[in-house]
């Protein structure tokens, strides 16, 4: 690691214009004839007490406007296909009046999980658990559907999970 004043300088310039260890070994070879390992390249830049540049942090990726919310007493859309896929079925209905979504990506927890809009507009997040257990989660606290509504809540979600094969 015999290098003259020059050569030194040429490193320190190389260092800040951000070239990376690799690269300066490379150019060592090539520009100075010197012959350096890369834990060699290390060592010099620390003994001239230089730090090389971090690269340049990728750009942050573009993130859409969020959708806009529903007004209080608007009435929600209609939930997305079956299997969250375009071009597949639309949620059985049982009844009419209750719709069975099945979410394309399981809930962590869970063996398949999904969204379920019961007759009077309100929504929940169901789930089905290891041990066989159905769970539902109103969107709005407190919310109790009605027996009639839970009834075709179950219809729909057995016709649902027989079209997956459970």
């Amino acid at each position: 690691m015999n290098l003259d004043e020059s050569q030194k300088k040429q490193v320190s310039a190389w260092i800040a214009d951000g070239m990376k260890l690799a690269e300066i070994q490379k150019r060592l070879v090539s520009e100075f004839g010197v012959n350096l390992t890369y834990m060699e390249v290390r060592f010099l830049v620390d003994d001239l007490k230089l730090v090389p540049k971090d690269p340049a942090p990728p750009k942050a990726p573009v993130v859409p406007p969020a959708e806009p919310t529903l007004p209080a007493n608007a009435t929600p859309p209609p939930p997305a296909p079956a299997g969250g896929l375009i071009g597949q079925e639309p949620p059985a209905t049982a009844g009419g009046s209750v719709s069975v979504n099945v979410d394309a990506v399981t809930r962590p927890g869970a063996l398949v999980s999904g969204s379920v809009l019961f007759s009077d507009g309100q929504t929940a997040a169901w789930y089905l658990d290891q041990m066989g257990r159905l769970g539902i989660a109103p969107k709005q606290q407190g919310y109790k559907p009605s027996a009639a509504d839970l009834e075709s809540f179950q219809r729909g979600l057995e016709t649902e999970l027989s079209k997956l094969g459970l």
